[in-house]
């Protein structure tokens, strides 16, 4: 049986509040937090970030993903503030759909993960060969981690896979009202 639509008023008071960088402070918050949180009943993480560290952003995701399974009597629902960006998806990708709330006006940013490395092709031939292929083998990692993410994402909404991985390379920004429409999220309050 779904979830009921929760209304605005449900949103008054959250349990979690986090907002900035999605980076080991915001974790220990969230922990923090989480442990505080009530023990049954609606647990609102409330979110407004313009990014951060993606793995960050998965470990708070497992933790949500970890208690919600564990405790049926909490219901975690995500409500996204003004922008959530990059790693502020990511999260949000780790509750149920119909768990996802965003506020009027907020804006969802898709990309896809970046790397920023330099590669010395340097000594030894067998050695250099190990090299490149520990690269090739971090950037296969990192694609499939990734797309894990975006499937998360947009498990039983209207947006597919192709198109996700079609938009995420230029950055792709949903207003709340299209993300609704598009059904990424439950509701925009």
């Amino acid at each position: 049986m779904p979830a009921p639509r929760l209304t605005p008023a449900d949103f008054r008071y959250p349990a979690i509040l986090l907002a900035g960088t999605v980076d080991y402070a915001m974790y220990a918050n969230f922990r923090g937090q989480l442990i505080n949180a009530p023990t049954e009943g609606l647990i609102v993480v409330e979110l407004s970030t313009l990014g951060g560290d993606p793995e960050v952003a998965r470990m708070m995701g497992e933790d949500v993903r970890f208690h919600s399974e564990a405790e049926p009597r909490r219901r975690f629902v995500f409500l996204g503030k003004a922008a959530i960006y990059s790693a502020g998806t990511t999260f949000m990708s780790f509750f149920a759909r119909e768990n996802r709330y965003l506020t009027r006006g907020t804006r969802l940013m898709i990309h896809e993960r970046k790397m920023d490395k330099t590669l010395t092709v340097e000594g030894p031939l067998t050695t250099c060969i190990a090299s490149l292929e520990a690269t090739l083998n971090e950037i296969r990692a990192s694609i499939d981690i990734q797309n894990e993410g975006f499937q998360n994402l947009v498990a039983g909404s209207m947006v597919t896979m192709e198109e996700v991985l079609e938009r995420a390379p230029s950055n792709w920004y949903i207003e709340a009202a299209e993300a609704e429409a598009l059904g990424l999220i439950e509701a925009v309050v």
